[in-house]
C-alpha cells in the first residue's frame, strides 16, 4: 500500500493509495424523523442556528453557544383503536451553555428557545405541541483556563459575556475548541442508498404517508446486504386514531411490507429482498406498534443528542465513523460538527476525481487552527491518484470553514 506524508501550514497530510474497497457486505441503520433520537438531534441543531441568526442580525457576530447535549424525556400516553390521548407532557430538556448577553445588552435565550421547540414540535409531531414541559438548564459558564492571577478579568471568562463581538477570539483567529476527530467517506453503496431513501419515504413526506394518514414517522430500520441479498427489520408505527380495529392495522402493515417489495425492486432491481415489519408485534393479544403520535416519545422512550444518525444520515458499523454528536454544535470552531461536514465532502470530492472508494479522517487538537487539523488521512483505493490533486483538494476544502459556518446556519447543510 504506498504511502505518501506531507505537510500543509501545520497539517501533517498521510495519503495512502490502492487501499482495499469496501467488502459487499453491509450492516446499516437509520432512523427516522420521528425517532427520539432524531428528534433530539434536529431540535439541537434548530436551536443553535436560530440563536446564530439572532446573535448575528442584532450584533454582527455568532454568540457563543452549545445546545448539544439537549435530551427528550417521553411522556406518557393511553391509546385504543379509533382514539387516543396524551398523559403526561414530553420534557425538553435544554442542556448546554449561551451567551446571555453582549455589550451589556440582553439575548433573550429563552424566548428563542421556548419558540423555537414549539414551532418544531408542530411540524414534527403537532398531537404533541400542547403537552410539552420545557427544562431550561443553559448556564453561561467559561470553560477551564480561566486563571486568576491578580485583579484583571481573563479573557477567558468574556467568552460567554462578551463587552463587544471583538471580545471574540474567533474574530482574530479560529482554533479548534477540543481535540476530536471528523470522518468521512464515499461513496455509498446501493443499499446505504436504498435505506435512506426506504426510512424517510415512510418518516417524512411523500406521496404514502399524504395518502396513508395512519403512518407514523418513529421509523427506525436495520439492514443486511450481502451484495446480492437484502435482509431487512423495520419498524413503522401506526397513529391510533387513524386506526379503527385490529384487522385494520394488520391491512395497514401489509400495505407498508407491499411498498417495500415495489421500492425494493426499483432500487435493487434482481435482488432477493426479506423484510420483517414490527417484529414485536402479538396481534392476538393487541400487542401492536400503535401509536396516538406516531412516535414512542409520547410513551415513556427517551432522545438524546448523538444517539442516532451520524452526519451522512447513516449507522454504518462496519464503515468508518466516530461518536462525535454534531448537532446542536457551535458551528464557528466545534470540531465535532465542522471537521465531519468537511470530511465526508472531501471524500465526495476525491470519489469523484478518482472514480474510486475515499475515505478521510481530519483530527484536531484543540487550540491549534480550525483550518490546519493536526493529522489529515487519506485513504483511497485508487492505485494511481495524483499526490498533487489530492493535496488540492485537501487544501480547498480546508479553506471552506467560514463559509461552512455561513451555510450551516442559512440551513443550507441538512445534518443525518
Amino acid at each position: 500500500m504506498p504511502r505518501t506524508s506531507t505537510t500543509i501550514g501545520n497539517s501533517h497530510l498521510v495519503i495512502d493509495t490502492a487501499v482495499a474497497r469496501p467488502a459487499a457486505t453491509t450492516i446499516v441503520e437509520r432512523k427516522g424523523l420521528g425517532h427520539p433520537d432524531t428528534l433530539a438531534d434536529h431540535l439541537a441543531e434548530r436551536l443553535s442556528r436560530a440563536y446564530s441568526r439572532h446573535t448575528i442580525a442584532r450584533f454582527g457576530a455568532v454568540l457563543h453557544h452549545n445546545f448539544d447535549k439537549l435530551a427528550l424525556l417521553g411522556g406518557a400516553s393511553e391509546v385504543r383503536y379509533g382514539a387516543g390521548r396524551m398523559t403526561a407532557p414530553i420534557r425538553v430538556l435544554v442542556n448546554g451553555r449561551a451567551a446571555p448577553m453582549c455589550g451589556g445588552e440582553p439575548v433573550p435565550v429563552e424566548e428563542i428557545v421556548e419558540a423555537e421547540v414549539r414551532a418544531f414540535f408542530d411540524e414534527r409531531l403537532p398531537e404533541v405541541s400542547e403537552h410539552l414541559d420545557i427544562v431550561f438548564n443553559i448556564t453561561s459558564n467559561s470553560s477551564p483556563g480561566a486563571v486568576l492571577t491578580g485583579d484583571d478579568v481573563p479573557d477567558r471568562t468574556r467568552w460567554f459575556n462578551p463587552r463587544s463581538i471583538e471580545d471574540l477570539r474567533e474574530r482574530r483567529v479560529r482554533l479548534s475548541n477540543d481535540t476530536s476527530l471528523g470522518t468521512g467517506w464515499a461513496p455509498e453503496n446501493t443499499f446505504e442508498s436504498f435505506v435512506r431513501e426506504l426510512v424517510n419515504h415512510f418518516s417524512g413526506d411523500s406521496e404514502f404517508t399524504r395518502t396513508h394518514a395512519w403512518c407514523g414517522s418513529d421509523v427506525k430500520l436495520m439492514g443486511y446486504w450481502d451484495g446480492e441479498k437484502a435482509d431487512v427489520v423495520l419498524c413503522v408505527p401506526q397513529k391510533s386514531r387513524f386506526v379503527a380495529s385490529r384487522a385494520e392495522y394488520v391491512r395497514n402493515a401489509e400495505s407498508v411490507l407491499a411498498e417495500c417489495h415495489r421500492l425494493a425492486a426499483l432500487r435493487l432491481p434482481g435482488a432477493e429482498a426479506w423484510f420483517r415489519l414490527n417484529a414485536r408485534d402479538v396481534p392476538e393479544k393487541d400487542e401492536l406498534y400503535l401509536t396516538y403520535t406516531g412516535s414512542s416519545i409520547e410513551s415513556g422512550d427517551e432522545g438524546v443528542v448523538g444517539r442516532g444518525n451520524r452526519v451522512n444520515g447513516l449507522i454504518t458499523p462496519l464503515r468508518p465513523m466516530n461518536l462525535e454528536g454534531a448537532n446542536g454544535k457551535n458551528p464557528v470552531y466545534h470540531v465535532g460538527k465542522l471537521y465531519n461536514i468537511a470530511a465526508r465532502r472531501l471524500a465526495e470530492r476525491l470519489h469523484e476525481a478518482t472514480g474510486e472508494h475515499a475515505e478521510v479522517h481530519l483530527v484536531s487538537a484543540t487550540g491549534q487552527r480550525l483550518d490546519q487539523p493536526w493529522r489529515v488521512l487519506v485513504r483511497l483505493s485508487s492505485p494511481d491518484a495524483e499526490t498533487d490533486k489530492v493535496q488540492a483538494l485537501v487544501e480547498e476544502t480546508l479553506g471552506e470553514f467560514p463559509a461552512l459556518t455561513d451555510e450551516l446556519v442559512s440551513d443550507g447543510i441538512v445534518l443525518s
